[in-house]
């Protein structure tokens, strides 16, 4: 891996990736402590830590939630607005149309995600102020509120705009780099609290190492699995060149078993842990009472809350693969540029070939995505240390799914580069 990122030092188109790259990592960190004043810093940590939504979204977003900076809204709006758009994609036949345009198609779409992400950035903002507002923590006049409310939406479109910047002008996936490096700037808070318990004699040396091994086991699981692939072997047909004709060369179609990432746990757990946000927004009122007995019923702690949020994980995992991996559209290429699959005949017979495949090996990563999206309610009551928040789990599969994507990205550059002469 080092060994990588030293070559790809030395080629100075990917040097200047790479420097940008760090470069707007640095202005992200910057604006995780620029605070926006006006807040009660301890009863805004009280409700921080009362809530199981309010964390998730302190954790993604680096702290800047707790401590009310610019960006403490963080990257989820962007996030919910593409997998909206991705439902809306299957959905509706217009959209569909234009996603098949081609490369004009698809920035139409970005346009819109960008435009549906500043909708729901203002709703989240709204509801932020008022919650903040009914809570006593947040002071201030109803011009106040308005600014704040720009602000935040403005914190939101910036990030928006850092992702992009990073995916065009650096490597790997600006969004999944910019959640990343939120989950790392939360670490060093939790291993100071859980020092600190250590320290007062709340937990012992014995406790921190069976936590230490639990989350070995499970990096070391989650890149078995992320880098897990069943190659489906490909042959392509002779071809005529001129006056020369091209040898049958074969290949393979390489099908992950964990193609969706961790996007169908950030969708499952918004989803399970929406009544807690309408019951902190909605206060002691009749909505408010009533979206806590409903969030308090579908806790993931418990059996049926657990079930029901592995199921929706489970489900959603199906759902995204089948976005991000058409068995149609490869069938339809494969056949388009003479390959095939031994054994198997082109058009139909291909697609429902990779259909199956593609179902079986889901299986599988989607129950290791069911497992790691439960950890965290499990590993507290193993360990009794319940410091690392309520995305533990999800947290380890962001920060290795996006290292070992970003050393591919590298390792692919890498490649185009050794054999850019050859090509021409």
């Amino acid at each position: 891996m080092l060994s990588k990122v030293a070559q790809a030092v030395k080629i100075s188109d990917l040097k200047n990736r790479i420097l940008f790259m760090f470069g707007m990592f640095a202005v992200y960190v910057l604006g995780l402590h620029v605070p926006i004043p006006g807040i009660d810093q301890e009863a805004m940590n009280r409700l921080v830590e009362s809530g199981s939504a309010l964390g998730l979204l302190d954790a993604f977003s680096g702290g800047a939630f707790r401590k009310f900076t610019i960006l403490a809204m963080g990257i989820m709006p962007y996030i919910n607005a593409s997998i909206i758009m991705s439902l809306l994609t299957m959905a509706v036949p217009q959209l569909e149309a234009l996603q098949k345009e081609g490369e004009t198609g698809r920035k139409q779409i970005a346009q819109y995600t960008r435009y549906l992400t500043l909708v729901l950035a203002l709703v989240q903002a709204a509801g932020v102020n008022a919650m903040l507002k009914a809570n006593g923590i947040l002071t201030a006049s109803f011009g106040g509120h308005i600014q704040i409310l720009i602000v935040l939406v403005a914190g939101t479109a910036f990030l928006m705009w850092l992702g992009e910047m990073i995916t065009d002008k650096g490597l790997g996936n600006g969004v999944s780099l910019i959640i990343f490096l939120g989950i790392i700037a939360s670490l060093p808070t939790q291993i100071k609290t859980t020092v600190r318990l250590y320290q007062a004699g709340s937990i012992d040396l014995g406790q921190i190492l069976l936590l230490v091994v639990i989350l070995i086991a499970t990096v070391a699981a989650i890149v078995a699995v992320q880098m897990a692939q069943r190659r489906i072997p490909i042959q392509h047909v002779k071809r005529v060149i001129g006056n020369r004709m091209t040898s049958g060369a074969s290949s393979y179609l390489p099908l992950r078993v964990n193609s969706a990432g961790v996007i169908p746990i950030i969708f499952a757990i918004s989803i399970q842990l929406f009544p807690q946000t309408i019951a902190q927004f909605g206060g002691q009122g009749w909505l408010g009472r009533g979206a806590m007995a409903v969030a308090n019923f579908l806790e993931p702690g418990r059996w049926f809350g657990g079930l029901m949020y592995f199921t929706l994980v489970v489900l959603f995992t199906y759902f995204y693969t089948a976005v991000t991996f058409n068995v149609q559209d490869v069938s339809d290429n494969l056949k388009k540029w003479g390959s095939y699959i031994p054994g198997i005949r082109p058009g139909k017979p291909t697609t429902e070939y990779l259909d199956r495949v593609m179902t079986r090996i889901t299986l599988v990563g989607a129950v290791f995505l069911g497992l790691i999206a439960l950890l965290p309610y499990w590993t507290p009551q193993i360990t009794k240390i319940n410091t690392f928040g309520l995305v533990g789990g999800t947290s380890l599969l962001i920060i290795v799914g996006v290292a070992l994507e970003t050393m591919q990205a590298i390792e692919a550059q890498l490649v185009m580069r050794h054999y850019e002469g050859f090509i021409k």
